[in-house]
């Protein structure tokens, strides 16, 4: 065997080394969402529609069913069984879901969105309530927020909940488990907004509104995407 053949078989042989890491590293990061994708996309095309678990609780700030935790526990339902389509909760104890695009996830309070360091930590566990927030089912803005992120690699580290948030369309709804309660809002409003655009978190009203962000698009810190929702009547 010739010295430029073992040469250019090395050359090859690296090159297809790094090639097929750089594609295996790519899936690895990518392809939750990629599933999350195609299976939002699954579900528009054979109609099928995603819907809470009709034993967790009744609407508005009811009281749970039997079925609810035990004081303390506030964890989910690991006693229930869903049904086909079904969606149960992971946490009563504050949580949201958002049936339209199958999102569930626990919901951390008071986290400071100034500060990186402690949003970050947070959005590993969770979808973060901003510091400063009215209280489900209250009079003001109960602001949530899972970042998309500022780069690709990041969204599944970062636990991007929101992902498919730009799917909502105004009449969707929105559920929040708060305290082994429950409250439904319907989304009214969504819009881009700057980066630097902090009304939509400073904003104050004398009727409960749920405002929900992340990052538009997603992966980027180019803009933020806002959709605000409005406490369903009881």
């Amino acid at each position: 065997m010739s010295k430029h053949f073992k040469t250019v078989f090395l050359v090859r042989f690296l090159g297809y080394l790094v090639f097929f890491t750089g594609l295996i590293s790519f899936i690895f990061m990518l392809g939750p969402l990629v599933q999350v994708e195609l299976g939002y996309r699954l579900d528009r095309t054979l109609g099928v529609k995603r819907t809470i678990a009709t034993n967790t609780g009744s609407l508005s700030g009811q009281p749970e069913t039997s079925n609810a935790p035990e004081a303390g526990q506030g964890e989910g339902f690991s006693n229930i069984k869903p049904a086909e389509n079904e969606i149960i909760p992971l946490s009563t104890e504050y949580g949201i879901v958002i049936e339209k695009i199958n999102a569930n996830a626990r919901v951390v309070p008071g986290v400071n969105p100034a500060n990186e360091r402690e949003y970050v930590q947070a959005l590993t566990q969770g979808v973060a309530e901003a510091l400063g927030s009215t209280p489900a089912g209250q009079p003001g803005n109960l602001y949530l927020f899972s970042h998309s992120t500022d780069a690709p690699w990041n969204i599944v580290r970062f636990n991007a909940i929101f992902y498919l948030l730009r799917e909502l369309e105004p009449g969707d709804r929105v559920i929040i488990f708060f305290k082994n309660k429950r409250y439904d809002y319907i989304v009214f409003d969504k819009v881009i907004a700057r980066s630097d655009d902090i009304s939509y978190l400073t904003n104050r009203y004398d009727y409960p509104v749920l405002t929900l962000q992340t990052c538009d698009p997603p992966g980027t810190i180019l803009n933020r995407l806002i959709v605000r929702a409005k406490l369903v009547n009881s």
